[in-house]
């Protein structure tokens, strides 16, 4: 009887460790690796996320304490303006702002004063591209036209600032209006020249086409390799990556990463960066299929080649995100995670650009998207757009991200 209990107990205690290392293998291959397990969904964890993240309250999110700014307005045009797509740098000693100004088509059967929180109608014959400077990424100066009217028939789009070789250049795509789409597609690079010391006074030399065919969807960054990296859509959407730009602004090479019209993707807006390995990259996309999901692949080779992507836990609402690394190894993105809406726009917080587990409310009450990050002395700059008809700028202390605590799951899913 003695010597049956004790093999009871040995059987007990085998059946224990037999679950426990299941649920640690479960758990181990879960979590993604860029080499190991590719197909990983996990993107967003934590006590506080529930089973299914659409199921998430973001209006009840841990506030994000910021200082609020607005470098250019057109509300006042009743629906007839548009500001989209800004961009920030940080370059001589000030920050830079740049956006697409268009003209804006009044939506049907709304009135003009109701137009000041309704997206007009953009993409528009047209668009100009507009910048502005500041000394403390507050207090903004008067915009000023940078790349001159487009071809008739065409817009401009802003494409973001790029530091090359010391030189900022700024970035903007010629396309065939209205929409992105067509023939004519073409990304330009324009150099910053000051005029004089005097005078402090800025301007742009246009330097020539960068690639054709083609819009990024942000400036390029370095690889490990010391190349540059940026992300090209060609005139059908199909979405490739450009390698190279050391040698000449010019110079790249494109590798094919997926179709438009993949059956499970329609892929759109990437945004990628360097894993703490210093080796591996890891790129997200918008999914204009309407799955609700960031869509996430990773590529081991510099940029050549992308495992497929894969829908990830992390929830969205069909709109262009960005993030950043810290200077603490931490990476922050900063999306409209709802996938009802554009509203809020939320930063989320990862160890190590795989796996978010923190996740905090920025902006919101009101339609607000298309965000781009920069750090710069201990602070996050967010720039974004309120209705297609604001060009913001959020100022978030980076100590204020080690405070973020996140509620229990009850009270963060949506009643």
């Amino acid at each position: 009887m003695q010597k049956l209990k004790y093999l009871t107990s040995i059987l007990l205690v085998c059946a224990s460790l037999m679950i426990f290392f299941d649920n640690s293998s479960a758990q181990n291959s879960e979590y993604p690796d860029p080499v190991k397990n590719s197909d990983s969904r996990l993107m967003l964890s934590g006590d506080w996320v529930p089973h299914d993240t659409h199921n998430i309250a973001f209006d009840k999110l841990p506030k994000v304490p910021s200082e609020h700014s607005i470098a250019s307005d057109v509300r006042y045009a009743w629906g007839t303006k548009v500001h989209q797509h800004s961009y920030l740098v940080y370059y001589d000693n000030r920050y830079w702002a740049m956006w697409s100004d268009g003209p804006g088509l009044p939506r049907e059967g709304v009135s003009a004063e109701k137009h000041r929180d309704v997206v007009p109608g953009h993409d528009r014959p047209g668009q100009l591209v507009s910048f502005s400077t500041s000394k403390d990424g507050e207090n903004w100066s008067e915009p000023k036209d940078l790349a001159g009217p487009p071809d008739t028939g065409f817009g401009w789009i802003a494409r973001g600032f790029w530091v090359r070789n010391g030189k900022l250049l700024a970035l903007v795509t010629r396309y065939n209006a209205p929409g992105y789409r067509g023939k004519g597609l073409q990304l330009h690079a324009y150099e910053m020249v000051k005029s004089t010391k005097e005078c402090k006074c800025y301007d742009w030399k246009h330097l020539g086409v960068v690639a054709d065919n083609a819009m990024n969807n942000f400036p390029p960054k370095k690889l490990p390799s010391g190349e540059w990296l940026t992300s090209r859509r060609d005139s059908v959407g199909n979405v490739h990556m450009l390698v190279g730009g050391t040698e000449s602004f010019d110079q790249w090479e494109s590798f094919s990463v997926i179709d438009y019209q993949d059956e499970d993707l329609h892929a759109e807006e990437p945004y990628w960066w360097v894993l703490p390995d210093g080796e591996n990259l890891v790129s997200l996309y918008r999914d204009n299929k309407g799955s609700g999901y960031l869509f996430r692949a990773f590529s081991t080779d510099n940029g050549r080649t992308w495992s497929d992507p894969v829908r990830t836990n992390f929830p969205d609402a069909r709109s262009k995100f960005n993030g950043v690394r810290l200077p603490d190894g931490r990476y922050v993105l900063v999306s409209n995670a709802n996938p009802d809406d554009r509203d809020p726009l939320t930063i989320a917080i990862s160890d190590d650009g795989l796996v978010f587990d923190k996740m905090g409310y920025l902006v919101g009450g009101r339609h607000v998207d298309y965000p781009h990050v920069i750090e710069h002395n201990g602070h996050i700059y967010v720039t974004f757009a309120g209705a297609k008809q604001t060009v913001e700028v959020l100022k978030i202390d980076i100590s204020d991200l080690d405070n973020l605590d996140m509620p229990p799951k009850e009270e963060l899913i949506k009643k």
